[in-house]
């Protein structure tokens, strides 16, 4: 066993004093090159921003995709050159959304819509997420509208209801040419102007009539597009039964055929009241002999233009009658017409109509009212009382013709007759 290294005495003033830790280890030079310190600073500040663009993304997504506050589908009016927070506050208003506005405005950005979003009307679906929010809002699906012009409308009525409905916007500069429009249901956004409501009707019609000119039956005496619309506006104004159109475009077919005048009562009305569309009275028989350019018991074949806009269907019927040989038609009590080849065959359903106003007029008059109703003025012919005038048969919507009123004066009957008789077509 070895010795111990015998242990030197110290003083006690060396004793006091601390023992010298050995120093320590140099760091090397490449831990001390500025570049990494740079890299280290660079990579930390990177994790962070991941950690932070992670825990933004989560809960970002969170915020676009949880379902909204709304209880049912609303439509929300998104005002023009509304800013973001203008279009949030609206939202948030309305109760489509309910995050701070803010939070609506990073969801635009963070789906880069910021210079999408579209004014306009919105329908925003039960629970929309803010992501629906702002997706609907971006793809413009703007509420449509849908407006209905009834078929037989004059051009001027039509521009009337476009004036007063309040889905429009602006002025119409100048009423359309008669004829020009096609009465259809149409769907348009809130705002639209109404002059492109009218070029679209234009546009629209235009389109048909060349399809149903195509499509025409070619011995039909019609020489252009223009007389069709013309023929086919007389036919929707003398019935409302869709199942009539072609036998009275028949009858009007046959007579312009034959050269016979066609004695249409709406004629006379139009040539009298022009766009207005009623007379609100009876016509009076000093007007069915009244030269006009739209009288037809006048003048010979079809007036100089359209008396209404006439829908497809008329245009139908006016491109391809039925193939008959009627001449004459007269109302028959129940709303429709009956159909004659022969003026004898017309009278006797003149005749029967007679019976059915007598009866009428018996089951209406009070039994202690033996006072006769007030006579229109002598030989005049009525919208209530004459089975021709078509003053009464509304037009909008189109509706079957009621049976006729009892009649205060002879009805016209007869187209060779002098003009104390009644005239040949009734209705």
């Amino acid at each position: 066993m070895s010795e111990r290294p015998p242990i030197s005495p110290r003083s006690p003033r060396a004793a006091l004093e601390p023992e010298q830790v050995p120093p320590p280890p140099k760091r090397s030079e490449r831990a001390r090159n500025p570049f990494v310190v740079i890299g280290n600073a660079i990579i930390t500040i990177l994790i962070i921003l991941m950690i932070g663009a992670g825990t933004t993304y989560y809960y970002g997504r969170q915020i676009l995709e949880t379902p909204g506050p709304l209880k049912e589908d609303k439509v929300v009016n998104i005002p023009s050159r509304a800013g973001k927070r203008d279009i949030a506050d609206a939202l948030q208003r309305e109760g489509v959304i309910n995050v701070n506005p803010w939070l609506f405005i990073g969801g635009v950005f963070a789906l880069k819509a910021s210079s999408d979003l579209k004014p306009g009307e919105y329908e925003f679906r039960k629970n929309a997420s803010l992501r629906d929010v702002i997706a609907t809002i971006v793809e413009g699906k703007v509420v449509q509208h849908a407006v209905t012009i009834p078929e037989g409308l004059t051009s001027e009525q039509i521009v009337a209801r476009l004036t007063d409905s309040d889905i429009f916007a602006g002025s119409v500069r100048e009423i359309p040419r008669e004829g020009t429009l096609l009465p259809e249901t149409y769907k348009f956004p809130r705002g639209t102007t109404r002059d492109q409501v009218i070029q679209r009707m234009q546009q629209t019609q235009k389109r048909v009539l060349a399809e149903i000119w195509e499509r025409r039956n070619p011995e039909v005496p019609i020489k252009s597009p223009e007389a069709l619309i013309t023929l086919a506006s007389i036919i929707e104004k003398e019935t409302g039964k869709a199942d009539e159109r072609s036998r009275v475009a028949a009858v009007y077919v046959n007579r312009l055929r034959q050269k016979m005048k066609l004695q249409s009562d709406p004629t006379i009305i139009y040539g009298l009241v022009g766009g207005k569309g009623t007379l609100g009275r009876p016509i009076r028989r000093s007007e069915i002999t009244q030269p006009s350019p739209y009288n037809t018991y006048v003048i010979e074949g079809l007036p100089p233009g359209p008396i209404a806009n006439p829908g497809r269907a008329s245009l139908e019927a006016a491109a391809n009658p039925a193939r008959t040989r009627d001449l004459f038609f007269v109302a028959d009590g129940t709303g429709g017409h009956t159909f004659t080849e022969t003026y004898d065959q017309h009278q006797k359903n003149v005749v029967k109509l007679r019976a059915i106003e007598k009866q009428i007029q018996n089951d209406t008059v009070e039994p202690a009212d033996d006072v006769p109703p007030p006579a229109a003025a002598a030989g005049a012919p009525s919208a209530d009382t004459n089975p021709t005038a078509t003053t009464a048969k509304p037009v909008a919507p189109k509706k079957p013709a009621r049976p006729a009123a009892p009649a205060a004066a002879p009805a016209r009957q007869g187209a060779a007759q002098s003009i104390t008789t009644p005239p040949v077509i009734q209705r």
